[in-house]
């Protein structure tokens, strides 16, 4: 059968795919289904043939899952889809989604694709599909070209589970993960367990992460005491797997001060965001997390330009380049951080990272692959190397300033045409910028509006941009001072408020 009733444009979430897939949640129907998904395997294996140029029996694919409830009938369905064409198949299991990656540039029986079922932090009746080759993650055209293969598919009325070679790649993996540490950190006296002496916490939030405590850091020498929720569980009883959320980074923050850790490491739920927390209990995420890396990339890579997304703060900013380096701030959006940083890499700059305040992050050593697991492994080498000082990692954000406020507000648009209507208020608003007194327009900003106030003007800065799927226009505001971003807010709300098609009811409810 031909699925006729499934809306495909609406299951794909810019170069990935994402849908409700279990019933549970009011309001919420299963759109991805197993006959979805095994449409969706099948489109893939012909999409493959036709960009490896390779007959469909002799491709191989990798398959692999995060936690979720419903990873493996989704797992089922999808291996059936593309063993209906002839791929030859390995289930590797609970895995991440950068162990999927690595599967296609292994030095033995590289895989052709791989895919990653995984909804990343979304709540647990969601799930989704990543897809690899060896040149790295699918843009947005090749999902949509997949998804109209899928539409033709003919969808059997049952569909029978299959045999799969079987691989716990992940330990594959993490060796790797213990080579990269156990090279950068070079301890001449203990050069097998670099981490010896540390103690050092993970929390997976039960996601796919947990390997990382037994696979990772114990083979180092990592004393692991305090790590908690590694059990793979997709309904996610402790917190959600984010370093966003509030809640997750307590929970973690608070594991650290009661363990009395070196660091504490947090995970998303399929390991391609990662965050920490130092043993103070200072959290390492959002803009301190790029102030890490971009401390211990720039000691690599002197003058090296750091690509990250338009929400990062004017601190930031100026952590980065009194380190010698050059921060470009770009656009949301985790693939767009990256290409922009593979686009200045092939124009000749040099642009060693790419990463967003999500967590998201990816080397230029590493394929450029948004690897939490080994961005961690980067900051696990500096901690080692710090040790042998006498000194701790927070010492590498010292000179780092923090915003006295920082707040966002989601507002709606309330025009079916958003797309349109969005557009129409974020010129008015540039051009009504233009003539303000202490209101500067800021250069070279690619999303949105950004504009940055004077002293006398709440001494900050705020982005109103469009969000990059939804009816929304996400407004960040940042200010030096206690009660500045009321300010910054208020005059948003004076500059706002006779606009048609906005809905300004949550600054409303912050002014008064």
């Amino acid at each position: 059968m031909i699925l006729q009733n499934v809306d495909w444009k609406h299951i794909q979430n810019g170069s990935d795919i994402r849908g409700v897939a279990l019933d549970g949640v009011a309001g919420e129907s299963v759109n991805l289904t197993i006959e979805v998904a095994y449409a969706i395997g099948q489109a893939f294996a012909c999409w493959l043939e036709k960009k490896t140029g390779n007959e469909m029996s002799t491709l191989s694919v990798s398959v692999g899952r995060d936690s979720r409830l419903s990873g493996k009938t989704l797992e089922n369905a999808l291996m059936s889809g593309l063993a209906s064409k002839g791929v030859k198949l390995t289930g590797f299991g609970i895995a991440s989604t950068p162990a999927m990656f690595m599967s296609t540039v292994q030095e033995e029986n590289a895989f052709d694709g791989a895919i990653m079922i995984t909804a990343s932090h979304l709540p647990f009746n969601r799930n989704g599909f990543k897809f690899f080759t060896a040149e790295g993650g699918l843009e947005k055209e090749d999902i949509t070209a997949i998804l109209e293969l899928a539409a033709k598919v003919d969808v059997p009325d049952k569909i029978e589970d299959v045999s799969a070679d079987k691989l716990d790649f992940i330990s594959v993996y993490a060796a790797g993960l213990v080579d990269v540490i156990r090279r950068g950190a070079a301890d001449p006296d203990n050069y097998d367990k670099p981490l010896t002496g540390l103690r050092i916490l993970v929390d997976a939030g039960n996601g796919a992460g947990g390997f990382f405590a037994d696979k990772v850091l114990e083979p180092l020498g990592a004393d692991t005491t305090g790590s908690q929720f590694l059990e793979p569980d997709g309904s996610f009883p402790n917190h959600i797997p984010n370093p966003e959320d509030k809640e997750a980074m307590e929970s973690v923050r608070q594991a650290v001060l009661q363990n009395n850790a070196d660091l504490g490491i947090i995970f998303d739920t399929d390991v391609d965001r990662s965050s920490a927390v130092d043993a103070t209990g200072k959290e390492i995420n959002r803009n301190r997390i790029i102030a890490l890396m971009a401390a211990i990339v720039l000691e690599e890579h002197p003058g090296t330009t750091i690509v990250t997304d338009s929400i990062t703060s004017d601190e930031l900013k100026i952590f980065i380049e009194s380190l010698g380096g050059v921060h470009h701030r770009f656009k949301r959006g985790y693939r767009n951080v990256i290409n922009e940083s593979i686009r200045l890499n092939n124009e000749g700059i040099d642009s060693q990272l790419a990463i967003e305040t999500s967590g998201h992050g990816a080397l230029k050593e590493n394929y450029f692959l948004d690897d939490g697991a080994y961005m961690i492994a980067k900051i696990l080498i500096k901690t080692a190397c710090l040790k042998r000082e006498g000194k701790t990692i927070d010492t590498m954000l010292a000179t780092l300033k923090d915003p006295a406020e920082a707040v966002e507000y989601r507002l709606n648009i309330t025009e079916t045409d958003f797309q349109s209507a969005g557009k129409k208020i974020l010129d008015a608003v540039e051009q009504a910028s233009i003539s303000k007194q202490g209101w500067q327009i800021v250069p070279d900003n690619y999303e949105g509006v950004r504009v940055s106030f004077d002293q006398d003007n709440g001494d900050g800065w705020f982005l109103i941009r469009m969000s990059l799927h939804d009816p929304i226009l996400p407004l960040n505001i940042e200010s030096r001072k206690q009660g500045g971003a009321k300010e910054i807010a208020a005059k948003i709300y004076d500059l706002l408020k006779d606009m048609s098609g906005i809905d300004l009811s949550l600054l409303e409810k912050a002014l008064n």
